[in-house]
């Protein structure tokens, strides 16, 4: 018995359906790929991109200063003198500018500016009239925060 030979033909790979194959893999992966999360949140904004709606709300703001002789400004005007207990000007502009600030739907905060050399009844004074004119937000500054801060 003889044995027929077959003749061996050279095998072929066809690559083009490879390729086919390949860009299709690739196309499913980017459509179905999702970007991370703190990129997807990244969100920037651009100056005047910024709509006419947004309110920023912001406090007002009075700063009343006690001289060394005890002497009460606000605004480089004199509104109670050292020996003055009642400071009515000086509550009469407080009671307007609380009502002001009502009116505008912001806070009303006062900066109590004292002197090293003012006394401590003066400065209860002050925040007593405050407290007459229904203002809660009272501040305290002093001298040295100023010092420090040059």
């Amino acid at each position: 018995m003889r044995s027929k030979r077959r003749e061996e033909q050279p095998t072929e790979m066809q690559i083009a359906p490879m390729a086919d194959i390949g860009f299709l893999l690739l196309c499913f992966f980017i459509v179905s790929a999702k970007p991370p999360r703190h990129e997807a949140d990244m969100s920037m904004t651009l100056p005047g991109s910024v709509s006419d709606e947004v309110s920023v709300d912001l406090p007002e703001e009075v700063r009343v200063a006690i001289r060394p002789d005890g002497a009460v400004e606000v605004n480089e005007a004199i509104l109670g003198q050292p020996g003055d207990q009642t400071l009515r000007n000086l509550k009469e502009m407080l009671i307007r500018f609380r009502e002001s600030a009502d009116n505008n739907h912001t806070l009303s905060l006062v900066t109590l500016d004292a002197a090293n050399q003012t006394t401590h009844q003066r400065i209860v004074d002050v925040l007593n009239v405050c407290a007459q004119a229904q203002i809660k937000g009272v501040t305290l500054n002093s001298d040295e925060e100023e010092e420090s801060a040059d």
